[in-house]
């Protein structure tokens, strides 16, 4: 579509208005954007990844390794890189610059797993956290995985007169039966962010796997954590249905004394009328907006991360939504639908501004009297009109240059288009499978078949005119 023809309040605004569109490919579990927003990954309950083409809504690659339901994904910086963990206990990394043998690497785990979030800097590591296990922090440059178990226990303040190291036993037995439930890495990947099931955010530094800092925000389990794409803000979801945005501190740089972070929480965010349990929560692409799902409910709550300011609720369909993702570059939001297991999506109408075709059209709310210019009808020579056109033709217009979205690195890559998609056979009631700007084509069918068939098509009739002849 014509950015002229659009309205401009329309292009600045910040978050969506409504809903506008679906996507299916079987029962989508959760979704992620890529850092450049023109790809979407779903990872659906048969343990699927489905890719789909933000502008066209087409399918444009499945991703299959898994046998069971996705549990998260995670994309790297340029795009090539595409993390998914799920309930068989297994992470795997696909490249998607390639197909068939070694497009994909996986990494198997004593347990289920929860999420697996990739490093900002270095695809070849991420971290996960298990199901009722300790978190992994996990190597995969080399020929086999180096995977380092990293500690749930969160480090306690000093109590008056205690000594470095020295600490209760009593809190030592309760700290021991922690578990990491959520794990996400800084913008620099120096650091590695993990939430515990007793409220606990830990810092835990990335090149010593030690933990340096323990901060306790909340005596529920935390469920979620998501940084902002500068990584400046950080959102917790816990059990006791309070959202808390805190800010990460300048120096939580490489090096840095635990002692002197300070996670200190700026907002929280709830509904204090429904009392209301978040299911996910996500950042908009800027980190203005906090977006999140609500339990047994079908509405999408947006606030102003600054302010804590409800800016708007999303009505939905009539389902429950799980997963929510914001667009990392436009006002669009996506979300799953726990029981259809559909990709709804919001966004911005955007009326058509039809007086940029002509500086004299405008739009009128009734019918008025035209009045008729002066030179409006005159007759102009076809030399003139002919020079008009030809000085128009010599403008310049640059059609091949691509201006680089929010987020996006330089020297972009492209995911290439694979023409051979099927579905699975359990997934009878997804569209066909197309990339975008293209159909699917059928087979040809073999020579071969169709001698077969001309051949016995010839032998009926042949065998239907020897019986005529003999009843003759």
């Amino acid at each position: 579509m014509n950015l002229s023809l659009l309205d401009p309040f329309t292009l600045a605004q910040d978050y969506p208005e409504s809903l506008s569109s679906e996507l299916r490919s079987g029962h989508s579990t959760c979704v992620r954007f890529n850092r450049k927003g023109d790809l979407i990954a779903s990872g659906r309950l048969d343990g699927t990844v489905v890719l789909f083409d933000v502008e066209t809504n087409g399918l444009a690659r499945y991703l299959r390794g898994h046998v069971r339901g996705i549990q998260s994904l995670s994309w790297s910086q340029d795009g090539i890189f595409l993390a998914s963990a799920s309930q068989d206990f297994k992470v795997i990394i696909w490249d998607l610059s390639k197909q068939g043998e070694g497009a994909s690497r996986t990494i198997r785990f004593p347990a289920p797993v929860y999420c697996a979030e990739l490093h900002p800097k270095n695809p070849n590591i991420f971290v996960c956290a298990l199901f009722e296990d300790s978190p992994y922090l996990v190597d995969t440059s080399g020929d086999v995985p180096k995977k380092y178990q990293l500690t749930s226990a969160p480090k306690r303040p000093l109590q008056p007169g205690a000594e470095e190291g020295e600490i209760d036993e009593k809190r030592a037995a309760a700290d021991a039966k922690q578990m990491t439930t959520a794990a996400v890495f800084t913008a620099t990947g120096d650091h590695i962010i993990t939430g515990s099931n007793k409220g606990w955010v830990n810092v835990i530094s990335t090149t010593t796997k030690e933990m340096i800092h323990s901060t306790r925000i909340t005596s529920g389990c935390i469920t979620y954590i998501r940084l902002t794409m500068s990584g400046r803000h950080m959102v917790v979801n816990a059990n006791d249905r309070v959202l808390r945005s805190i800010n990460i501190p300048d120096n939580l740089k490489e090096g840095v004394d635990g002692n002197d972070i300070r996670l200190i929480v700026e907002h929280k965010f709830q509904d204090v009328v429904n009392r209301l349990l978040w299911n996910h929560c996500t950042f908009s692409g800027n980190g203005d907006y906090l977006t999140a799902t609500t339990f047994k409910n079908h509405d999408i709550y947006i606030w102003e991360r600054s302010t804590g300011v409800l800016a708007k609720i999303l009505e939905g369909p009539k389902e429950e939504l799980g997963t929510v993702e914001w667009h990392p570059t436009r006002p669009l939001i996506a979300a799953t639908g726990l029981e259809s297991g559909k990709i709804f999506v919001w966004a911005t109408s955007n009326p058509q501004r039809w007086s940029a075709l002509a500086p004299d059209f405008r739009e009128l709310e009734e019918n008025i009297e035209y009045q008729e210019r002066e030179d409006e009808f005159d007759i102009h020579l076809k030399w003139d009109l002919t020079k008009r056109k030809l000085h128009q033709e010599n403008e310049i217009v640059d059609a091949v240059t691509i201006e680089r979205a929010r987020g996006e690195v330089e020297d972009g890559w492209n995911m290439p288009v694979v023409l051979d998609l099927e579905d699975t056979e359990s997934e009878s009631d997804s569209p066909p499978p197309s990339g975008p700007g293209e159909r699917k084509r059928k087979s040809p069918v073999p020579s071969k078949a169709n001698g077969n068939n001309a051949g016995a098509i010839g032998n009926g009739t042949g065998s239907t005119r020897s019986k005529r002849r003999r009843a003759d």
